[in-house]
């Protein structure tokens, strides 16, 4: 069996930020505003949210240890990242803090130890499966990032902007040489 741990889970969201933070380097800064339909986050917002909100909610949950997902008070923890989510910033201090807060996550997984990983937390009352270990939870910040993405490449799409994905895959298929038939 192949062992996934906390070094190879802050690599992975190492990667997964580093893809986040080039496409908020690769959007220009007077499109940030720009929204893929009027309920949607805005490139801004979606930014900012993936900087501060779900890196910091995992944090506080498994940092506090909390064992039973009913007794941790989502809703207040997230009125107060959502205040912090509001406050203007620019494309520099976005990118910024896309970095830092990331960098601060991954050295957060790295420090944790296989006991602490494997700790089972109980979810709400009704959720499938009824527990999940401490290392389930701690992936999901990444797949809650790649979702956030995949939306803001489209996004990039929209914008006129060919994901840099899309220019690294199609500059790895040019320099392949052609099959032979």
């Amino acid at each position: 069996m192949i062992y996934y741990g906390a070094r190879d889970l802050a690599a992975s969201f190492r990667v997964v930020r580093a893809n986040t933070v080039q496409i908020a380097e690769d959007i220009p800064e007077n499109k940030y505003d720009f929204k893929a339909a009027p309920d949607c986050r805005s490139v801004r917002q979606t930014l900012t949210h993936l900087a501060l909100a779900y890196p910091a909610m995992q944090m506080k949950f498994h940092q506090d240890r909390v064992s039973d997902a009913a007794k941790f008070n989502f809703m207040e923890f997230f009125q107060k990242v959502g205040a912090d989510e509001a406050t203007p910033r620019s494309k520099n201090e976005i990118v910024a803090l896309l970095k830092s807060e990331g960098e601060k996550f991954a050295t957060y997984l790295e420090g944790l130890s296989e006991a602490t990983l494997a700790e089972p937390v109980a979810m709400h009352p009704g959720s499938q499966p009824a527990t999940k270990s401490r290392f389930e939870m701690l992936l999901s910040a990444k797949e809650h990032e790649m979702h956030h993405r995949a939306q803001l490449m489209v996004a990039e799409r929209m914008l006129g902007i060919l994901p840099h994905l899309t220019r690294q895959m199609q500059e790895r298929m040019a320099s392949r040489p052609a099959a032979r038939t």
